[in-house]
């Protein structure tokens, strides 16, 4: 299986008054989308069920899933991974301040299990060079060592807890933590339900 990416010559500006930078911005090629018609058709071919029965069980898994993720479960998803519901919010120090406005998104969080990761990281990466004027100028085959992004731990990106919850007041430290936020921002550690500043939903 390979990944086909694009790298196209754009122009890069900074802000209004700079005249720009002109970089090779990659993208992946973008497929169709899939219909669950068709999923659920082949799902059926492969199972050697029949299709009505692939499309009850398929809507019986989603009904199941979506009551369960509300519940606050981590649920499977057969062959992918777990999902599971967060939040992103604003702590406070005191009690008094605590309410529903401090929430600043709801969020669904996807975790792949390890062998849908190997798929990703085994997946050759097809990269095709456009310049600036359309033209195709060179073409490159993956030598990376194929690392995946974990979800639960985006160093360098926006601090997230294992919950699900994030703390947006006073930044990130360019890490995560795995128990929870602890006060202003991001420091790697654990969150303390009984210290004043600490996300823990």
């Amino acid at each position: 299986m390979t990944m086909k990416v694009k790298a196209v010559e754009k122009l890069l500006k900074f802000d209004k008054n700079s005249a720009g930078t002109w970089r090779y911005v990659m993208t992946p090629e973008q497929y169709s989308s899939l219909s669950q018609k068709k999923v659920i058709r082949e799902a059926a071919l492969r199972s050697g069920v029949s299709q009505g029965v692939m499309q009850a069980c398929w809507d019986a898994a989603g009904e199941v899933i979506k009551a369960w993720a509300t519940e606050g479960h981590s649920v499977a998803l057969p062959g992918l991974g777990t999902m599971r519901f967060g939040l992103r919010s604003k702590s406070v120090e005191k009690v008094e301040d605590v309410k529903s406005s401090l929430i600043t998104s709801r969020r669904i969080i996807f975790t792949p299990d390890v062998d849908l990761k190997d798929e990703l990281k085994n997946t050759a990466v097809q990269i095709t060079c456009y310049d600036r004027n359309g033209e195709e100028v060179k073409r490159v085959t993956s030598t990376d060592d194929g690392e995946v992004e974990d979800p639960e731990n985006t160093n360098g990106g926006e601090g997230e807890n294992t919950n699900g919850t994030n703390n947006t007041n006073g930044g990130d430290n360019g890490g995560t933590n795995t128990g929870g936020d602890n006060g202003g921002g991001d420091n790697g550690g654990g969150d303390d339900p009984n210290l004043p500043g600490g996300d823990d939903h």
